[in-house]
């Protein structure tokens, strides 16, 4: 067996320099290997060179920088022996007897050594994990980020498609400087009954809503629509308040015209600078009312009353009794409409007796459509019914009308409160401003007392705050 051995940094040849005799009983077989304990040289790991040592930690072997073929094939092995004398101590034995070759124990290059030395040699640099968690992350954001943009542009077009639909003005123009304001600003709502109704353009219901912008107080009247006035003005010729807007309109194939001449006649009526108006098609605000899961109304007083099974005769001419009892009450669209414009009382139709006629006036029902339009907009304003405002924009375009732009509107309703119980409520009747009177042939109508218009300018103004 030669005694030539090759450099140990050369990881593809492993080969371990032949251990020298050793002296002692030649009964015994002592054994041992450079690798068996710690030395000198650091342990290395399979297939790794190690670091580059001092030349005194490498006696006995050739220097690391000398080249591979001028290095001389077989070395001196007293340094060898003397680093390795140590071995001899731990040498296994069998009694008398030879004990094979043992096998090397299992170095562990990043362990502690049981004589508490610890290894030279670095350790591997921890390869870096892909980042494929991360970039995954960032494709979901993005992606949501996309879905979130395409819905707001979709969202917005259809607002802004909606502002355009509802009213002459462009949907983010402004003629109150958004409600920025301490200058009272009134708005006329009218309601009507719409295509399929007798009298579908008579406005049979007015109220004015009146607020202070810089701090939000919010006055309500109510016009009743058999008031009698002259129209058109300086003609000379009558009718009651609720024909205006149908007359101005012709039939509401103008709404504008119609629009600013009934809050024009209302202005002269209050003395309110009324310059904005809003119409409401009553069939339309029943899909309004459904398409937000209905309103909670409380019914102040309880009563009975006829009511037309259609609202169009020609289709079915026949009556209905309905009743609503005092409390908190859940309607949807249908009822609701029914409980504001329930007038006729149960003579009518049945022969049981009304309940409480006096909610059957003009003046009673105005209350109540104040009372159904503050229940639909505390509706509004309620975070449940966000998420249903989109599908709710489908039926009030088909309901409402104004000379306001969606941007004044939406600023106009925020600040107005009708739940502020400082809020004014002003009816005008024959129990205050009012007088009841009738035409040649019957017809009723209603006139300020001794005819003086100037009392009911004066009746407002004095009750504008509550």
């Amino acid at each position: 067996m030669s005694d030539t051995f090759y450099d140990p940094n050369d990881p593809t040849l492993p080969a371990q320099p032949p251990v020298p005799p050793l002296s002692g009983p030649q009964d015994k077989l002592v054994l041992g290997s450079f690798r068996d304990q710690p030395s000198a040289r650091s342990a290395r790991r399979p297939y790794q060179n190690p670091v580059q040592e001092s030349q005194q930690g490498r006696q006995g072997y050739p220097p690391s920088n000398q080249p591979y073929n001028q290095r001389p094939t077989s070395y001196n092995n007293s340094a060898y022996n003397a680093q390795h004398a140590s071995h001899r101590a731990y040498a296994p034995s069998t009694g008398n007897k030879p004990q094979a070759y043992p096998t090397p124990p299992v170095q562990q290059p990043y362990q502690q050594h049981a004589q508490g030395g610890h290894s030279s040699s670095p350790r591997r640099a921890k390869r870096p994990r892909r980042r494929t968690g991360c970039l995954i992350t960032a494709l979901i954001v993005i992606a949501l980020l996309c879905i979130l943009i395409v819905s707001a542009i979709n969202v917005t077009k259809r607002v802004l498609a909606f502002g355009s639909a509802i009213s002459p003005q462009p949907p983010l123009s402004s003629q109150t400087d958004y409600m920025n304001t301490s200058e009272r600003t009134s708005v006329l709502i009218m309601g009507y009954g719409g295509q399929g109704h007798d009298g579908a353009y008579l406005t049979d219901s007015l109220s004015v809503i009146s607020v202070v912008p810089s701090n939000r107080h919010t006055s309500l009247i109510s016009v009743p629509r058999d008031l009698w006035i002259q129209y058109p003005p300086n003609s000379g010729q009558y009718t009651k308040i609720n024909a205006v807007y149908e007359l101005a309109s012709n039939f509401n194939q103008n709404p504008v015209a119609g629009g600013n001449a009934a809050a024009q006649k209302v202005s002269l009526v209050t003395g309110l600078n009324v310059k904005y108006w809003v119409t409401i098609n009553f069939a339309g605000f029943k899909d309004l009312i459904n398409s937000i899961g209905g309103i909670d109304v409380y019914v102040p007083d309880s009563f009975n009353a006829c009511y037309p099974a259609n609202d169009d005769p020609a289709i079915n001419a026949s009556w209905i009794t309905i009743q609503f009892n005092k409390g908190m009450q859940h309607m949807d669209g249908a009822t609701a409409i029914e409980y504001a414009r329930a007038r006729e009382p149960m003579s009518v139709c049945s022969n049981k007796p009304s309940i409480n006629l006096a909610e059957l006036t003009d003046f009673a029902r105005s209350a109540r459509q104040q009372i159904i339009m503050k229940a639909v907009l505390a509706k509004f304003k309620q975070i449940s019914t966000w998420p249903k405002l989109y599908d709710a924009l489908n039926a009030l375009q088909h309901t409402i009308y104004t000379n306001m732009s969606l941007a004044d509107l939406a600023a106009f309703a925020l600040k107005m409160n009708l739940s502020d119980p400082h809020t004014a409520h002003i009816g005008l009747s024959n129990q205050n401003v009012l007088m009841d009177s009738s035409l040649s042939d019957g017809t009723y109508i209603l006139l300020p007392q001794n005819d003086n218009w100037q009392l009911i300018v004066d009746y407002v103004k004095q009750h504008l705050y509550n």
